[in-house]
């Protein structure tokens, strides 16, 4: 699909406006009633608002909202590069996964969708909605969504593809899924994901979510993933970003959690031009528990925006919220979290902090928890801390024969371990550790090859002698 020549546009919303008039019909041939219509609300409510400013309190300290340009592109910027799905090779050692990938936002035409001997199926949104359109429709665009704004809406107008996970009632994923998305394009591509997870009640479920770059071509990824965690289900999610400098990445997490249900998210960002990190939570029967963990390593003109809500809709739920940063050169970074707790959710218990460390004078950080509460039955607590390496530490290693850049780095990794503690995949635990050292060192950053640096593992010890301490 082609731009006419006769439509002149001058920024990206003027170019997703026109591109949708023209194609969105053609875009959802094949879907089902029910995309249709959201499709075309969603693409309606975007011609009428666009992209969100800084007007809007979410987007106030958001580099992402003052984003102009239109040099993205949008016409058959996804496609699919079957060289590197043969080429690229993610293996932990030591850890089985069931793998998918996919490249500028699409999946391999020979095997789009399978299931596997317990029942789980995997693979492309769209081939699940075509092939199970009636469990597709009973989830699709259900969830609550607090903040709805155009990259939401445009996301739901436009979408090409994404991946989609079903777990059967009472079922336990044997292996891990890791799904690795890959952004492989030298013209500067435009790439918008929907994804569906969903958990059936008394199911069980581990996720490795790694976003990479295969080369420096700057590129806007606007992912948006819909998760359903049905009564007594478990799950478990790790978000891994290491992005190029020249990439934008807008990943928005919607979640709905039924009674007795168990979820932890874990999300680290390594590298990445300006990312934003969009992650909403339901808490909608009782009994609901969700740990939501972040750690953000962010330095030269790098940007992170973290936008968290957690509401707890009805009583008798937990949530737990902890995310830390470490700031370096000129990056900036905004955390925004937001509890909220309806009337009568009586017995809800809530705790949310955040935590920073600034490297220079010049790196900025804008933070703000914040409490909504309408029930007098509640535990709930907030907090944010910003400051420097402490000194009396690094003082008292000194002193023991310690030497500044090895105190230094002890301090950061102790700091960001409090968030790599929580990955209950110890394969996985030890690599995150591994780029963590490295990351804090100014060693890694967006690679050729995996997120993961598997291929080439490398063990980072600190040079101490434990004697003199």
């Amino acid at each position: 699909m082609e731009n006419p020549d006769n439509i002149k546009v001058t920024t990206l919303q003027d170019k997703l406006i026109e591109y949708g008039k023209s194609f969105i019909d053609e875009l959802s041939a094949n879907d089902s009633f029910r995309v249709k219509q959201l499709r075309k609300e969603a693409m309606n409510r975007f011609i009428e608002e666009g992209f969100p400013t800084r007007k809007n309190e979410h987007w106030r300290n958001s580099k992402i909202a003052d984003m102009k340009s239109d040099h993205f592109c949008i016409e058959n910027s996804n496609s699919f590069n079957n060289d590197i799905r043969h080429e690229f090779c993610c293996i932990i050692h030591d850890f089985d996964t069931e793998v998918v990938t996919i490249t500028n936002g699409l999946f391999p035409n020979d095997k789009p969708l399978r299931t596997l001997d317990n029942g789980i199926i995997i693979g492309s949104t769209k081939a699940a909605m075509q092939k199970h359109t009636d469990l597709f429709d009973r989830y699709f665009g259900t969830c609550n969504v607090n903040d709805r704004n155009g990259y939401h809406d445009i996301n739901t107008a436009l979408w090409l593809d994404g991946f989609f996970i079903y777990v059967p009632k009472n079922t336990s994923g044997e292996k891990p899924v890791q799904i690795i998305k890959l952004v492989d394009n030298d013209r500067n591509p435009l790439i918008q994901t929907r994804n569906l997870i969903i958990l059936e009640p008394g199911s069980k479920l581990q996720i490795v979510d790694c976003d990479d770059a295969v080369n420096q071509q700057s590129s806007l990824i606007n992912a948006y993933t819909e998760i359903i965690v049905g009564k007594n289900a478990q799950l478990e999610i790790y978000k891994l970003q290491n992005l190029n400098n020249n990439t934008v990445l807008i990943n928005t997490n919607i979640v709905r959690q039924l009674a007795d249900s168990q979820m932890q998210s874990c999300t680290i960002s390594f590298n990445g031009g300006m990312i934003r990190n969009n992650i909403n939570v339901n808490l909608d029967e009782e009994g609901a528990n969700t740990n939501i963990y972040g750690l953000y390593l962010t330095d030269k003109q790098q940007h992170i925006d973290n936008q968290l809500r957690i509401n707890h809709n009805v009583a008798r739920c937990n949530s737990n919220e902890m995310f830390k940063g470490i700031l370096d050169d000129e990056a900036t970074a905004v955390f925004n979290g937001h509890v909220y707790v309806a009337p009568d959710s009586q017995k809800s218990n809530a705790y949310q902090n955040n935590s920073n460390i600034i490297l220079t004078s010049e790196a900025k950080i804008n933070t703000m928890p914040f409490l909504e509460i309408y029930a007098d039955d509640v535990k709930c607590s907030h907090g944010s801390s910003v400051g420097q390496l402490d000194r009396e530490a690094m003082f008292y290693m000194r002193q023991r024969g310690i030497s500044e850049a090895n105190a230094k780095m002890l301090l950061m990794y102790a700091f960001a371990a409090e968030i790599s503690n929580h990955i209950n995949i110890s394969q996985l635990h030890e690599r995150i550790d591994d780029m963590i050292k490295k990351r804090l060192r100014g060693e890694l950053s967006s690679c050729e090859t995996c997120v993961l640096h598997c291929n080439t593992p490398k063990e980072y010890n600190f040079d101490i002698d434990l004697s003199k301490i």
